[in-house]
């Protein structure tokens, strides 16, 4: 019986991000109606850590608003990890503070993260037109900075924000490079204040990339379909596990509210699917 991996996603630095990134809600620049707050208090994390954990998480990702990691946030994020891993058992915590270098990243390893979550979002060729503050390379090496001092790599990108069918494949191959443990393929979820209107993807569409990365990241990985899957698999979920995927969310995601994690647990056993029991899954 096939397996399914969930994670949970904490955003414990909210909407205070300077960066232009046009698919995101957290840019201050768009003044998007989120909730905006500055350092989540520790007990409070690790409280909804042991939630997760109680709905079958796995994976349990610290998310910082932000271009990347400065000292303050570094210390914040390993203090977060520390206090988590001492409370809770079998959680396989993975820190996602946009771009780091080596020393920043042994730090975290070193207080109890297990992977690093960077995203490149869209092809090289496609990323001015979503992003000029900051480049796609900045991305990219960050991964390879991830990689090199022996954190889990976690990295994907999101879908239907304009770009074109090479585009998605162009991704598709950079991530692959890379050879991440894990993947999250995000589908564009849209909002009013963001500059980017309307999403250019369909179900179907969707189905293709999946599968497409399934073969580029071959069997063993974790593919997660992560935001937006509600939007385009909502009563189909089959069609996104028979396509390759292995891994979802539950719960809410960073501004965007996800389905309930029982209903999630209801659907799985419903397909004929088990929740993964270990982190030993890829």
């Amino acid at each position: 019986m096939k397996q399914i991996f969930l994670c949970a996603i904490n955003n414990i630095l909210s909407g205070t991000c300077k960066e232009d990134c046009k698919f995101c809600t957290q840019s201050v620049r768009y003044h998007a109606d989120i909730e905006r707050y500055s350092y989540k208090a520790i007990d409070q994390i690790v409280s909804e850590a042991k939630e997760a954990r109680a709905n079958g998480a796995l994976g349990y990702c610290l998310v910082t608003a932000g271009k990347g990691l400065d000292d303050k946030k570094t210390d914040f994020v390993a203090r977060t990890a520390e206090a988590i891993k001492a409370e809770v058992e079998g959680l396989n915590l993975i820190a996602c503070n946009g771009t780091a270098n080596k020393e920043q990243l042994r730090y975290l390893k070193e207080h109890g993260i297990d992977s690093y979550n960077h995203n490149l979002e869209t092809s090289e060729r496609y990323y001015p037109q979503i992003c000029q503050t900051h480049g796609w390379g900045e991305r990219y090496e960050t991964c390879e900075n991830v990689k090199s001092v022996g954190l889990a790599l976690c990295s994907g990108g999101i879908f239907g924000m304009g770009e074109t069918a090479q585009d998605r494949d162009d991704l598709l191959e950079a991530i692959a490079s890379l050879s991440p443990e894990s993947t999250p393929l995000n589908f564009y979820h849209p909002n009013p204040a963001l500059p980017i209107k309307t999403r250019n993807i369909e179900q179907d569409e969707a189905v293709e990339i999946i599968q497409k990365a399934r073969r580029l990241l071959g069997k063993e990985r974790l593919l997660m379909v992560a935001g937006g899957r509600e939007l385009l698999f909502s009563s189909d979920e089959r069609k996104m596990f028979e396509a390759g995927a292995n891994a979802i969310v539950i719960g809410n995601y960073l501004t965007t509210s996800g389905e309930a994690p029982d209903k999630d647990r209801q659907m799985l056993e419903a397909l004929g699917y088990e929740v993964a029991t270990s982190c030993d899954t890829h």
